[in-house]
């Protein structure tokens, strides 16, 4: 037992060092230099400087919200036909949805605003058939756009492992107790997957509050979320700290949303959810 115990720690020490070097080590200096001047003098002057870009906030996690519920609205339903599907389609569709997934974030953002700019694909066609072209890149609805175009498939593969592992008999059971195909969905499915709702908000509200690329591309520098301003901040050494106090409030945010999701997973696993 003890050998068996003294192997696994051998095992796991490469995972705990890279941990350590890559996750804890950071996280240590953002916090050194949130709460440190240029001299290296213990300060809270850059977290009292967080209240002149709390409309940035405001901005950024209002867009993570719309985002977060047009991917469930549009993730739900594919996720739900994809689970249904035959096995060899099913494998098809989710290739489909993962292909796109294989490709870097910068490309597949750089793609979008060659398709939606003022001169892209889509003006262009639109333009062919004789409809006024659209000015799409530099509003806010190609902002969120690009948000839920990149993080779909975030939303959809933990509702989609949740939904193919879901009993049908359930299903069947509801149906011989007087439940229609809308009922079951909602008093039996529904409650069922929402361990993979709760994961699939989490895995696209994260990277959506903290994104910053597809903003600057797809908003057309008119529009600046709070990662373009902590990047705005590190580029300049005499706001430095300042960047480095709103990096280190946006990770204790999205460390209480993430605890709070999986708060509210552990109660539905514990409850079951089903009411009928």
């Amino acid at each position: 037992m003890k050998q068996r115990s003294f192997m696994a720690r051998i095992c796991a020490s490469p995972h705990i060092v890279w941990a350590i070097i890559f996750i804890v080590a950071p996280l240590l200096f953002v916090a050194y230099y949130a709460f440190t001047d240029q001299n290296g003098r213990f300060t809270f002057s850059n977290i009292a400087e967080l209240s002149a870009h709390w409309e940035t906030f405001l901005l950024s996690v209002c867009f993570s919200l719309i985002a977060t519920a047009i991917c469930l609205l549009i993730g739900y339903p594919l996720a739900y036909a994809i689970s249904k599907a035959p096995a060899k389609r099913r494998s098809m569709l989710i290739t489909l949805l993962m292909i796109p997934m294989w490709m870097n974030l910068l490309i597949r953002t750089y793609s979008l605003m060659a398709i939606l700019d003022d001169g892209g694909f889509l003006n262009s066609l639109l333009g062919s058939i004789g409809i006024p072209e659209f000015h799409i890149v530099g509003t806010s609805g190609a902002v969120i756009f690009g948000m839920v175009y990149d993080f779909l498939p975030y939303m959809v593969m933990p509702i989609h492992s949740v939904l193919t592992k879901m009993d049908d008999r359930l299903s069947e059971a509801a149906f011989d107790l007087g439940c229609n195909r809308l009922e079951a969905l909602l008093k039996v499915t529904l409650p069922m997957s929402l361990p993979g709702i709760i994961s699939g908000v989490t895995m696209v509200f994260v990277p959506s509050i903290s994104t910053f690329y597809i903003s600057q591309k797809l908003g057309g520098g008119t529009i600046f979320l709070i990662g373009d301003t902590i990047e705005m901040q590190f580029q300049n050494p005499a706001t430095y700290n300042v960047g480095a106090a709103i990096s280190l409030v946006m990770m204790i945010l999205i460390l209480i949303s993430v605890a709070v999701m999986n708060h509210f997973s552990e109660d539905s696993d514990d409850d079951g959810g089903i009411i009928l």
